[in-house]
């Protein structure tokens, strides 16, 4: 019984070391169960008037659905994270013959390539996919192929 005890303890006291040192983490998650972000993907192709970039974007819990972007055009969308970092989200591109899916969001890459101000800018061209978290200093990421 007293090894029972003494294990029952030392378990509720780890229990409780771990719950402080992930709020230390993200105490921002730990205690409003997540934190906002703004994604947004903006077609950056120069001459595609006629021929529209498509894209199709969900996660695991939720489809936001596609949309055929002209030039400049873009698709947006607000997420919360999960207190576990695991929160992702995936789109899949479309112009002409070419087909990219990729990840939009992931909170272990981007919770802090994002910025203070938790905004995750994707600029698709011709070349490829590009990241900023201004809108103003881009780096490409990866190209179509």
């Amino acid at each position: 019984m007293k090894i029972s005890i003494s294990l029952l303890l030392t378990l509720s006291v780890a229990i409780v070391l771990f719950f402080i040192f992930i709020s230390m983490l993200r105490p921002a998650e730990t205690l409003n169960g997540g934190s906002v972000y703004e994604v947004r993907v903006v077609n950056g192709f120069t001459n595609n008037s006629s021929l529209p970039l498509v894209i199709w974007c969900a996660s695991k819990d939720s489809e936001l659905g596609g949309r055929a972007l002209q030039e400049h055009d873009d698709f947006s969308w607000r997420l919360k994270t999960n207190i576990w970092g695991t929160t992702h989200f995936w789109c899949t591109m479309k112009w002409d013959q070419m087909r990219k899916s990729f990840d939009a969001f992931k909170a272990s890459r981007d919770a802090y390539r994002c910025g203070t101000a938790r905004k995750c800018f994707w600029l698709v061209k011709e070349d490829g996919f590009y990241f900023s978290n201004d809108e103003v200093n881009w780096q490409k990421d990866f190209p179509w192929y």
